[in-house]
């Protein structure tokens, strides 16, 4: 079961409507929708902490391997990151549809991919970026 649909079953069984539960988690009603039909997954960490809190389940109950790597990646890298990371996610899993691989080698062989993903980007965003834009350019005090 994916996030939207833990997140929809728990909204149901407590009888809550999309509404109120939006209100609750402080997010919209159109971004509550998009999170069960699974279009996106919550860009903030903190929308699981929230949403784990209400319900009383751990957090790991809504944070798959899957859900981590794009929270993570639209955290480091917006919207176009988490893009990015979905597409590696299907292409991932269509590579795994013959079922050659025991589970312990596909989710190894996930993690391996998800860290390629952050190392590359990294790489990428230090490669092309203009120093004065990076995050981690540190001001040496020069004022011109």
């Amino acid at each position: 079961m994916n996030f939207g649909e833990k997140l929809r079953e728990q909204r149901k069984r407590h009888n809550l409507s999309q509404e109120q539960l939006a209100e609750i988690i402080d997010v919209t009603v159109r971004t509550l929708g998009n999170y069960e039909n699974g279009k996106f997954h919550p860009k903030d960490r903190k929308i699981y902490f929230r949403l784990a809190e209400y319900f009383g389940v751990d957090v790991n109950y809504f944070l798959t391997i899957d859900e981590e790597f794009l929270t993570a990646a639209a955290e480091s890298y917006g919207r176009k990151g988490q893009i990015e990371a979905e597409q590696i996610l299907r292409q991932t899993a269509a590579l795994f549809a013959g079922g050659e691989l025991s589970e312990k080698d596909q989710l190894a062989f996930q993690l391996e991919m998800q860290e390629i993903f952050f190392e590359s980007k990294n790489l990428a965003r230090k490669k092309f970026t203009p120093k004065k834009y990076r995050k981690d350019n540190k001001n040496d005090g020069d004022m011109g």
